[in-house]
């Protein structure tokens, strides 16, 4: 039996979002799975995938299947059959699905991941899938006093998180469902677009202004972090790791601790711009109505984003500096991490957000167009 026989089967749901399309890279380039099916409704093309990870997707063991795995008969279909219709069979099955975009409705979040991702657990259960991976969400903890740890009680304060707290609460009722939860920190890495690119972007903003970047808050505010290419490997040693039952949960956070002061530290040496926080005043009159401080950084930021845009030419682009309530509201998001280390081995190979790895996304997406170069 050749090497390729014995790797495992994996089916990504969800695999053209930002750590599907890592994922899908680790796993082609350490040559760890004999087959791989991305599912997702947005095809490769529209993506926005850069060069390297066009290359593996295109791998001949790669295969794209186009569905909305919110249609139940899409979701069979996903799972069940094979390109010439026969019944498929998979090792592992990673749910990175859901409707993540912010500032949507609560039907619309809801939609939109409870009974896809639910469905596609009775699915992994059905056709006995040895581990399944939920993608979950880790702002859910008041985050107070000390790092939040897995069992600790859970206060979503996003509707996204409510959503996935809902879910995996549905999927300890799966009978024969082998399972396990990650609650990541915040993800950046090529590609990222939510996690740390609005910082990029606000710092492209006031370099453009020549104005100081006025922030909510203060520095220590915990935003802890981590590398795309960790996340991939921590669901990847999950799948595989015989020291890991069913139905746990575990936060995938760096060691770093990051706070909001680190990363402004960050983004002024980059853009070689100047910060500063606006003191607890000022925060605290901004917190009594966040929809209108939203709404003013909004209009703050979004013409001048266009601007610099249109004279880089850069005509159309996913990234956007537009803020939502629940991105200025100051929570901490504050991880302990043991667990997962202590409990299975596994060990971050990305300490922290570095200068060089921002600029490593800075420069992937102005490569593709999509974020103007710095002027010199």
């Amino acid at each position: 039996m050749s090497r390729s026989d014995v790797r495992p089967r994996v089916l990504i749901l969800g695999g053209c979002g930002f750590v599907g399309r890592h994922l899908v890279s680790f796993l082609v380039n350490g040559e760890l799975a004999s087959h791989i099916r991305i599912v997702d409704k947005v095809p490769p093309p529209m993506a926005w995938l850069n060069d390297c990870q066009l290359k593996a997707f295109n791998n001949p063991i790669v295969e794209f299947k186009s569905a909305n795995l919110s249609n139940t008969v899409s979701r069979e279909n996903a799972f069940s059959t094979d390109d010439n219709n026969k019944s498929a069979y998979w090792d592992f099955v990673i749910n990175l699905a859901a409707e993540t975009k912010h500032n949507q409705t609560r039907a619309v979040y809801e939609q939109g991941t409870i009974p896809l991702s639910v469905g596609c657990a009775e699915l992994a259960a059905k056709h006995q899938v040895k581990r399944y991976v939920e993608m979950s969400d880790s702002h859910c903890y008041s985050g107070k006093k000390k790092p939040a740890q897995e069992d600790d009680p859970v206060e979503p304060y996003t509707l996204f998180a409510e959503c996935k707290m809902e879910v995996e609460k549905e999927l300890r009722k799966i009978d024969q469902l082998d399972y396990v939860v990650l609650r990541p920190a915040i993800i950046y890495g090529v590609g990222d677009r939510v996690g740390l690119t609005p910082w990029l972007i606000l710092g492209a903003i006031y370099r453009h202004l020549g104005e100081t970047l006025q922030l909510l808050w203060h520095n220590e505010v915990h935003n802890n972090t981590v590398h795309v290419i960790d996340v991939c490997r921590a669901i990847w040693h999950i799948c595989n790791s015989s020291q890991v039952t069913s139905g746990q949960v575990f936060h995938v956070s760096d060691d770093a601790d990051t706070t909001l002061g680190d990363l402004a530290d960050i983004i002024a040496d980059l853009f070689e711009i100047k910060y500063k926080f606006v003191g607890k005043m000022l925060s605290t009159l901004a917190k009594l109505d966040l929809k209108a401080t939203a709404e003013d950084a909004n209009d703050k930021h979004l013409p001048p984003w266009a601007e610099i845009c249109q004279s880089a030419g850069i005509t159309n682009t996913p990234l956007s500096p537009y803020a939502t309530v629940e991105n200025i509201s100051g929570r901490n998001l504050w991880l302990d991490n043991s667990k997962l280390r202590d409990k299975t081995n596994f060990e971050i190979s990305v300490p922290k957000p570095t200068i060089d790895l921002l600029k490593e996304v800075l420069d992937d997406f102005v490569s593709m167009n999509l974020f103007p170069a710095l002027d010199k």
